[in-house]
């Protein structure tokens, strides 16, 4: 997926961020990072798909760093916000954690692009900017990990190993941003629909009504 078309915000791809020149030089250290590796990018490469000279960066961006850190934390607070949205739904934990998992996989898929920079570049990023990330990952951690332990009081889910199992979750929907590509054999609405069912047969899940 192009990077023009790959962003976080619904509607205008990365439409938070401003002015426009800021934006654009954005989109391109996405598309750029996704391709090519943070470490083997320049900051001339992404001003060059921006349109833009190298100069013009530094307007806007102090070092190629604070793009990757801006990238990543939008990343990370949708997917925080993504998984809250779940966890505070109506319905059982086995409907929660099944509308958490076929969102978080959804984003995953849909903005593959982007989802591969948030989500494996971390170890780029300074001691600071990695702490900030770091701790939006366990809030992304504790959003699934409420919805299990949940299920575990209401008798819904047979889970031994809470912490292992909300990583094994999580791990699962993080990587459909490795290997999806647009136009292959699923939509990401139905590796959602799988994903999901997978996860609640990882919880030992229960049919409704069973005793």
């Amino acid at each position: 997926m192009a990077a023009a078309k790959d962003g976080v915000a619904e509607g205008r791809p990365w439409g938070e961020v401003t002015p426009e020149a800021a934006r654009r030089l954005l989109i391109a250290a996405v598309d750029a990072f996704a391709e090519r590796g943070y470490h083997a990018t320049t900051t001339r490469d992404i001003a060059g798909r921006a349109g833009m000279s190298p100069a013009a960066l530094y307007i806007h961006y102090k070092t190629k760093e604070e793009l990757l850190h801006r990238i990543s934390r939008i990343g990370h607070e949708r997917a925080v916000e993504v998984l809250r949205s779940a966890s505070g739904a109506e319905g059982s934990a086995a409907e929660r954690l099944a509308l958490a998992v076929r969102s978080f996989v959804g984003w995953h898929a849909a903005q593959h692009t982007t989802a591969r920079v948030v989500q494996y570049e971390l170890e780029a990023l300074g001691e600071e900017s990695r702490a900030e990330i770091v701790a939006l990952r366990r809030q992304a951690d504790a959003e699934v990990r409420g919805i299990i332990n949940d299920g575990v009081a209401a008798g819904e889910f047979d889970v031994p190993d809470v912490p292992g199992t909300t990583l094994a979750v999580l791990s699962l929907c993080i990587d459909v941003a490795r290997w999806f590509k647009e136009g292959g054999r699923r939509t990401p609405e139905e590796v959602g629909r799988l994903y999901a069912d997978l996860a609640l047969r990882m919880v030992g899940a229960k049919e409704p009504g069973s005793a």
